[in-house]
């Protein structure tokens, strides 16, 4: 596959990733972000990265990020080793040859988000410090966990505004964004025109879309009783993915779209891999294909 090509993946749980991955591979998935829960435990990341580099040793197919997903802001709770989990990552990425650190931002529980960014700048000032040290991005998911502007419990990246102030709080161009377009669209907000504007700062791709019930919303609003949105694999929801590809190409980006699955309310529990590896040959079309060279002269 020649670099210039997006692959097309999914996501994987850490701890898992030795016994699933193989699983996967024979589908056709190209790439994989290992993600975990809050805290990396205690998985021994050195052992897993050589395991996983065994596995796909002479496979064409690579490890895309190491993602945690918690509050590192508090260190509350259950998020008490996740800014821990964020340095460990940052210092085993190179190990699984993955270029790219994700998970939330976190953010002062119940405070607004402009109320937070003073601590974000503290804490991932240091840390992009040490991705830029280590040669590895940092890329905050776009998810709202609940949250709004006023108030919430995990995460910072999930408006545009606020970006703008967590670019300008960390002035590096190690880091940037996971987008996807599902949690824009939940948010009611066009993820196409917010993807041409924002394509510079997108660092890694995740492969969820959403349907959206506009008879709902027209009839009963989004406080209603009845569901107006619901998180789909991509192939069963609202995007159109072939411009989604078209302007990450044309921003010239060539990282992976991987997807993140078990949040369709159709294809799930004994239909989520049928779902997927749907949403993975739908990704490839397209993208147009499968890479084919020009003739040379």
């Amino acid at each position: 596959m020649e670099n210039k090509e997006i692959r097309i993946g999914t996501l994987v749980h850490g701890g898992s990733a030795i016994k699933v991955i193989p699983q996967l591979i024979p589908h056709g998935f190209e790439s994989f972000g290992l993600t975990f829960w809050q805290t990396t435990g205690s998985t021994n990341l050195k052992e897993v990265a050589q395991q996983t580099q065994e596995i796909l040793q002479e496979q064409d197919v690579r490890i895309s990020t190491l993602g945690v997903f918690g509050n590192p802001l508090t260190g509350a709770g259950d998020n008490a080793d996740t800014l821990a989990s964020w340095e460990r990552l940052i210092d085993h990425a190179h190990l699984f040859g993955a270029p790219i650190v994700s998970g939330f931002t976190g953010r002062l529980t119940d405070c607004t988000l402009d109320e937070s960014i003073p601590k974000f700048k503290e804490v991932f000032g240091e840390l992009a410090k040490r991705a830029e040290d280590r040669g590895i991005k940092l890329a905050f998911e776009n998810c709202s966990m609940g949250g709004t502007w006023e108030r919430g419990d995990w995460n910072i990246a999930h408006n545009p505004a606020a970006w703008e102030l967590m670019f300008d709080a960390v002035p590096s161009e190690h880091i940037g964004l996971q987008w996807e377009p599902c949690h824009q669209m939940v948010s009611l907000i066009e993820p196409i025109p917010q993807l041409r504007k924002w394509v510079d700062r997108i660092f890694n791709v995740h492969g969820k879309d959403a349907t959206i019930a506009w008879d709902v919303i027209r009839e009963s609003g989004v406080h209603g009783l009845k569901p107006y949105v619901w998180h789909r694999t991509p192939g069963f929801g609202d995007t159109n993915w072939t411009d989604i590809i078209s302007i990450l190409r044309m921003g010239g980006y060539q990282g992976s779209i991987d997807i993140e699955g078990w949040h369709d309310p159709v294809y799930r529990d004994d239909l989520e891999m049928t779902g997927q590896v749907h949403g993975l040959n739908y990704l490839k079309s397209c993208r147009g294909g499968a890479y084919v060279p020009n003739p040379t002269e």
